[in-house]
């Protein structure tokens, strides 16, 4: 592994081992993941640029999956709170401790990318439909 010293504003880095912490891991596994979750998405330029808080995923299956960046909240959950469940913008909103501007940037992400959240909505409900239930 090669070692890279790394200067930070004093701000940035006690806002990073707080957020390690939060995690439990340490500052440089944190600062790993970045970087790495950082090249990948620039590597595979599946990022929109005009949505600077939504990013891709890649999940357990290995789909990248578009999220909020600050919460990893998948934006289909919020399409579907909105048209399923009949939430307003600033429900899903409060109840999903987001700012009413990411809830609307995600909205029109959506909006740009209907057609492949569509499909990952519908390909969830198959296989929810196929799940056995108790």
């Amino acid at each position: 592994m090669a070692r890279y010293p790394l200067n930070l504003p004093q701000d940035l880095k006690q806002e990073a081992e707080a957020l390690a912490r939060e995690q439990g891991i340490s500052l440089n596994q944190l600062l790993m993941w970045a970087v790495a979750e950082k090249v990948a998405a620039l590597r595979n330029r599946l990022n929109d640029p005009r949505f600077p808080r939504i990013i891709y995923q890649r999940g357990a299956a290995g789909v990248p999956t578009p999220v909020l960046a600050r919460t990893r909240l998948r934006v289909q959950t919020l399409v579907t709170a909105l048209q399923q469940w009949g939430y307003s913008p600033e429900q899903v909103a409060e109840e999903f401790d987001l700012a009413l501007d990411e809830v609307r940037e995600a909205l029109a992400f959506y909006q740009a990318h209907r057609a492949e959240i569509d499909a990952a909505l519908q390909s969830e409900a198959a296989l929810e439909a196929d799940r056995p239930h108790a």
